[in-house]
């Protein structure tokens, strides 16, 4: 299973879409590693700096509808190289969740309200997050900060996470 949670990027817009968390130009790319600097290259938010914002990232917070756009494997490898295996939103592109539980991931689901006590609390600190996943909680950290919520995990994506991907689960069980 991969480690989940760390430090915390928040990103303050809706609607971030595939091509701007791997922009079209390096789907040629051979290896997921090679994806690793280009990791949001093409998101436009003021004072965001994609390889400096980037680093040492464990986890995303977004608002609603993040990984729209094209249909592509490379969006959540790119966050994956980076060491990004879970980011919250209030809601996802369909083939953008399932793509990233496939991974091993979380995509993980809140309500608006959560999301904005969120970016009222924490973003602009540093955040830590830890993930319970037995217990499906999101705990944050900034200094004297804390808040923990619950979030959604299915059965079947659960298993998912556990064994690190679907090509691991089918593996381990056909």
């Amino acid at each position: 299973m991969k480690p989940f949670g760390g430090v915390v990027l928040f990103l303050d817009r809706s609607d971030i879409n595939t091509d701007e968390i791997i922009p079209a130009k390096y789907l040629t790319e051979h290896s997921k590693e090679a994806l690793k600097p280009y990791l949001l290259e093409d998101l436009k938010l003021p004072g965001f700096d994609p390889l400096q914002d980037t680093a040492g990232i464990g986890a995303i917070v977004s608002r609603a509808n993040f990984g729209c756009g094209s249909s592509r494997e490379h969006a959540p490898w790119a966050l994956e190289v980076k060491g990004i295996h879970i980011v919250i939103a209030e809601s996802f592109a369909r083939i953008f969740r399932q793509n990233m539980y496939n991974c091993g991931m979380i995509a993980a689901t809140l309500p608006a309200t959560s999301l904005d006590v969120l970016f009222r609390e924490f973003a602009g600190t540093k955040t830590i997050l830890s993930v319970n996943i037995a217990a499906s909680t999101l705990h944050f950290k900034a200094g004297n900060k804390e808040q923990t919520l619950p979030f959604m995990l299915k059965d079947f994506e659960r298993s998912l996470v556990e064994a690190g991907g679907w090509v691991a689960y089918a593996v381990a069980r056909y």
